[in-house]
């Protein structure tokens, strides 16, 4: 099974989804990268404003985030190799990326975003801190 890294832009929650109207992209995306590891793929995310080093560490990544001053985020890897940069892709398009027959239809992961703000903290994701009118800090 394939390897997959996804580098993020900076969000105050690992995922992006928090806060009272979380981005649906980012509902979809993260449940995608769910419906990846229930095929045994292995998924790994990275913030950038929670886990810089993981963007550094990566000469590909760095130079990337360097190129396009961010614009080019999220940067996604498959197995080690840029396969994607600056959209979230679709379930059909992380199933190509990692090898696999597209999705069906009745597979593809649904979620609703109001269900989703039960998991944020009562503060949000924020700590208490101002929300920007983004559904995140």
């Amino acid at each position: 099974m394939a390897k997959i890294e996804v580098f993020d832009p900076p969000m105050c929650c690992t995922s992006g989804v928090c806060g009272p109207q979380p981005d649906e992209r980012l509902v979809q995306f993260s449940a995608n990268l769910d419906w990846l590891k229930r095929q045994g793929n292995e998924v790994r995310r990275y913030n950038l404003s929670q886990e810089p080093t993981a963007f550094t560490a990566r000469p590909e990544v760095a130079k990337l985030l360097r190129e396009t001053d961010g614009a080019g985020l999220p940067i996604i890897l498959v197995d080690g190799n840029v396969v994607s940069q600056g959209d979230y892709p679709s379930q059909q398009k992380l199933a190509e990326l990692a090898g696999l027959s597209t999705p069906a239809a009745s597979t593809s992961p649904q979620i609703a975003s109001p269900a989703l703000s039960v998991i944020a903290p009562a503060g949000g994701c924020c700590s208490g801190s101002s929300d920007d009118g983004k559904g995140c800090c």
